[in-house]
């Protein structure tokens, strides 16, 4: 199994149920041609292309591109590594993005570039997760420490604008209009061994360490994982994002 695939099968199972808050804006409008920035495995993109629309999907990882060209041929795939996007101005209807500004280094710039290839009246819809009320992924974070592992995850740029109140502000400086954040709450309900393979599996910044380990090392943070993890074995995880949502 590929990262993409492990990916595919862990956090893009997670983020899914916001897609359809993600694309209200857009059906509600008729939006045609819509951005999908950071597509990751492309799950944003199947549900635009279901409503109709002309989708174009961008991401800085070759490998989660080519798993969504493949999946997805009618859609356009293009590399773009954000703040940065390789389109001229007014190009699109909308923009949606699926937990992606959490990761972009400068969220001022990015949400600049937004507006710029965004047509007047467009809107704009992004999604990023609430950090303390994560424990889908931060049980994992907990593991690691429980099991006296050195952990140095990296650090969070985005933390200083990641409350609604903040994040609003941007939108207005950048030049969107009727800015306006929502709060999502779910229940990721995942078998917990399934879970744990996924996450290891997908690495990423917080949790490559983990596979790196020594395979008794790696047995340790699993126990400790799945003690943790265990109160949610039922009813899922409880999970928690923002959803901003407004019009160029």
């Amino acid at each position: 199994m590929t990262n993409a695939e492990a990916y595919d099968r862990g956090f893009a199972h997670l983020s899914s149920h916001t897609v359809g808050p993600l694309l209200a804006q857009a059906r509600e409008k008729g939006a045609l041609g819509l951005l999908d920035v950071g597509c990751g495995t492309g799950v944003v993109t199947a549900a635009a292309l279901a409503l109709g629309a002309e989708v174009t999907a961008v991401d800085a990882d070759p490998g989660m591109l080519e798993l969504t060209a493949r999946r997805h041929p009618y859609a356009t795939i293009r590399p773009a590594t954000l703040p940065d996007l390789p389109f001229g101005d007014e190009q699109f209807d909308a923009i949606a993005g699926n937990f992606v500004i959490n990761h972009v280094p400068d969220t001022t710039k990015a949400l600049k570039e937004f507006h710029r290839v965004l047509r007047p009246g467009g809107t704009i819809a992004l999604t990023w997760w609430k950090a303390d009320e994560m424990t889908a992924t931060n049980v994992f974070a907990d593991a690691i420490i429980a099991a006296e592992v050195p952990y140095d995850p990296p650090p969070r740029p985005f933390t200083a604008n990641d409350t609604p109140q903040r994040f609003t502000e941007l939108l207005e400086k950048a030049g969107f209009e009727e800015a306006a954040v929502d709060t999502v709450r779910w229940r990721h309900q995942v078998d917990l061994a399934t879970w744990w393979t996924n996450i290891v599996q997908a690495g990423g910044p917080r949790f490559a360490m983990i596979a790196s380990q020594p395979p008794e090392t790696v047995e340790r943070i699993r126990a400790h994982y799945t003690r943790l993890a265990a109160p949610y074995a039922r009813e899922g995880f409880p999970v928690c994002a923002y959803l901003a949502h407004a019009t160029r």
